[in-house]
C-alpha cells in the first residue's frame, strides 16, 4: 500500500518541512480506521514530519514503528529484501508515490500525483513474478 502524505500547512511558504494542518491530521487518523482490518507488517515514511505524521496512527494501532526509507533509493534490494512476501504501507509524497509504485512493477504506470490529492491509495500486488497494481481514492 502507498499513499502520498495527508494535507500539510501551507502557511508559511518557506518552510520545506511543514507538520500536517488539522484537516491533515483527521485524514492521518481516517488513514489508520481504513487499515484497522488490513494486516500490515510494516509501516515506512520519508523523514519528514507530514509523513511521518500522516504514517504514525496507522502505525500506532497496529503496534508499529515507522520506520524510514531515502526516496533517493526507494524499492532498492535492501527495502526488497526486507518487504518481500510482507504486507506494509509506504507513506511518500506526490512526486514519489507513483515512482515508487512504478519501481515496484518495473513500467511507468503512472505519473506524478496532483499537489492537491492526499486520497489516493496504490494498492502493488506481488505474487510470485505476477504484479498487478490499482488506484482507489479514498475521502
Amino acid at each position: 500500500y502507498l499513499i502520498r502524505h495527508a494535507e500539510k500547512d501551507r502557511t508559511d511558504k518557506t518552510n520545506a518541512n511543514p507538520s500536517l494542518n488539522l484537516n491533515g491530521e483527521l485524514r492521518a487518523q481516517k488513514w489508520s480506521t481504513y487499515f484497522k482490518d488490513i494486516p500490515l507488517d510494516a509501516v515506512y515514511s520519508t523523514n519528514y514530519y507530514r509523513t511521518i505524521e500522516t504514517a504514525t496512527p496507522t502505525a500506532f494501532s497496529k503496534d508499529l514503528k515507522v520506520l524510514k526509507y531515502d526516496p533517493r533509493n526507494m524499492y532498492d534490494s535492501i527495502f526488497r529484501s526486507e518487504t518481500k512476501g510482507k504486507t506494509v504501507l509506504v507513506v511518500g509524497h506526490s512526486n514519489t508515490t507513483p515512482v515508487f509504485a512504478n519501481k515496484i512493477l518495473g513500467e511507468k504506470k503512472y505519473e506524478n500525483m496532483d499537489d492537491n490529492d492526499n486520497a489516493s491509495l496504490f494498492i502493488v500486488t506481488i505474487s510470485g513474478d505476477n504484479k498487478t497494481s490499482k488506484v482507489e481514492k479514498v475521502n
